[in-house]
């Protein structure tokens, strides 16, 4: 297997497969991209409505409980939490799933950096155990279009409204005005910080006040839906980074033309792409690659197939040195596929998704949906290989071969999980282990399977 494609792989995919050929390079990366998410139809992953329609249940029933705690109420609870736990541990393995037997990993790990670029955190109310349907209908269909879209569908998706509390904010001098609602300022302040310009584009106080004003009035329906309440919304117009945005009466229109314009905006052109080229290729990526990105982003309008094709174009893009460390997903995805047991996964019983996935996943430091704040998981590598996470790492890497049926030989593993990346000493490891277990779990505890 020559380098390029072993790249494209496991630096830009989920990794490498016995069974799946990797991509030839850029060119077949970026033709599936633009042809159908095929794996979607394999592995449907609920959306938004579905989720909330258990989380809604299960609210109803912990209300119930508590307001009389009879038996009958008691197991009413106690089954419904069954429910939501056992469906959020499918979405787990759902996810792990996608990107174990995918031909098109570069989209999943989109997905994935998107997701994360647009944090929501798995908590209580209805956030809880519904963050998979928020990823699923307002990431994942727009991770090929336009950044507009897609900062448009997650900035107003109502888990992202009440996860950054703008459900609350109201304006101070609507009509709603008074009691203990007022204005809240951290969804402005985050779409500003993180989601668009960065946080040294210059914006100031001022602009983050203006901008949550404009966002007044944007809220949440009882049943879980976008819904725009005028009376809630600050009147009159708002002065956001020099372009006045609504008038005599609040409409929704005008946070859309807001979001629009910071879509566009060269700050988040630069910002965005060089997000993006840190994730995939290095801590230090060149001045002239995020050049050309911020380049193609604004000659087409922030369009994103075209900004990742300048991406993959450059050479520092095929460079073979593997600077990120995966994350714990990514680790477990790319142990997964080059095992080839990502179908059997559906079938993990729930004490066995908690011991093999996600008790692991929280002992790496990458609990389950549930990152620290608004900003997502972290790039830098020395977040991930701690002394801590790297112990985890490597004895979560020893017990994986024993899940699988039949164990490979390691002398040919080694082949399979990194091809033309595997060093000298990994294959000398591989081929003197006492065991083929041992001889599979040394391949994916090396460097070179611990980072893409």
């Amino acid at each position: 297997m020559s380098l390029i494609p072993t790249l494209a792989a496991v630096r830009y995919g989920t990794g490498l497969s016995p069974r799946i050929a990797p991509p030839e390079g850029r060119d077949e990366m970026m033709h599936k991209l633009q042809a159908a998410d095929l794996v979607v139809r394999r592995v449907p992953q609920p959306g938004w409505s579905a989720k909330l329609d258990m989380t809604r249940r299960w609210m109803q029933f912990n209300s119930r409980s508590r307001r009389d705690p009879s038996e009958e109420n008691r197991r009413r609870l106690r089954h419904q939490s069954t429910v939501l736990q056992r469906a959020f541990h499918e979405d787990a393995t759902r996810m792990l799933v996608r990107a174990s037997i995918t031909a098109d990993g570069f989209r999943e790990r989109l997905a994935w950096f998107w997701a994360n670029h647009f944090t929501v955190r798995d908590g209580g109310g209805l956030l809880r155990r519904s963050v998979v349907g928020y990823q699923e209908d307002a990431i994942r269909p727009y991770v090929t279009g336009t950044f507009s879209d897609l900062l448009t569908h997650a900035v107003l998706h109502p888990a992202m409204l009440l996860y950054l509390d703008q459900s609350s904010s109201v304006g101070p001098n609507s009509a709603r005005a008074g009691g203990r609602r007022g204005l809240n300022e951290n969804l402005a302040r985050e779409v500003l910080e993180l989601h668009t310009l960065g946080v040294e584009a210059g914006y100031s106080q001022v602009d983050v006040r203006e901008f949550a004003e404009l966002l007044t009035g944007v809220t949440v329906s009882r049943d879980g839906a976008l819904r725009f309440d005028a009376r809630a919304a600050e009147p009159g117009a708002e002065r956001v980074l020099g372009t006045e945005y609504g008038g005599r009466q609040a409409r929704l229109s005008d946070v859309y033309r807001a979001l629009e314009d910071l879509a566009l905006h060269p700050a988040t052109a630069a910002h965005v792409s060089r997000k993006l080229a840190v994730h995939f290729i290095s801590d230090a990526p060149p001045d002239n690659l995020i050049a050309r990105m911020v380049h193609r982003w604004r000659e087409t309008g922030g369009n994103l197939l075209r900004v990742y094709d300048a991406m993959l174009d450059h050479p520092a893009a095929w460079q073979p040195d593997l600077t990120r460390v995966r994350r714990p997903l990514e680790l477990m995805a790319a142990t997964a596929r080059a095992l080839g047991i990502g179908a059997e996964l559906t079938s993990l019983a729930g004490r066995d998704v908690r011991q093999r996935v996600l008790s692991p996943l929280a002992a790496m430091g990458q609990p389950f949906q549930r990152p620290a704040g608004p900003d997502g998981w972290p790039e830098d590598p020395e977040a991930w290989i701690t002394p801590q996470g790297l112990a985890e790492r490597i004895a979560w890497a020893m017990k994986a071969p024993g899940w699988v049926p039949e164990m490979p030989d390691p002398r040919d593993f080694v082949d399979t999980a990194l091809g033309p990346l595997a060093s000298a000493r990994t294959r000398f490891a591989a081929t003197a282990a006492e065991d083929r277990a041992a001889g599979i779990g040394l391949v994916l505890s090396s460097p070179e399977f611990q980072r893409r």
